[in-house]
């Protein structure tokens, strides 16, 4: 290895949202992160929405109202074009 090339390679804490916290080693002194092995559903093993930006909550908003009938008339619309080709 080259001298003076490489950044230096520390002990680091992760801390993760939920709380939890370990260490590693790495060229950054601290990390933080979102989600870890203490809060990801698959190692929980328990269903967790991860929703930084509030999609979810727009997505519900927008569709509260109409109740997914925009969904339902675009399925009718393709059955009655299915049964008018049978005809």
């Amino acid at each position: 290895m080259k001298d003076e090339i490489h950044p230096n390679y520390v002990e680091t804490t992760v801390t993760c949202g939920c709380g939890n916290s370990f260490s590693t080693r790495s060229t950054k002194p601290e990390l933080k992160v979102d989600i870890c092995n203490a809060c990801h559903p698959f190692y929980t093993g328990k269903l967790k929405y991860v929703d930084t930006a509030g999609r979810i909550e727009k997505f519900q908003k927008k569709f509260a109202s109409t109740g997914y009938a925009s969904l339902k008339r675009n399925k009718k619309q393709t059955e009655d074009t299915a049964g008018a080709q049978t005809e």
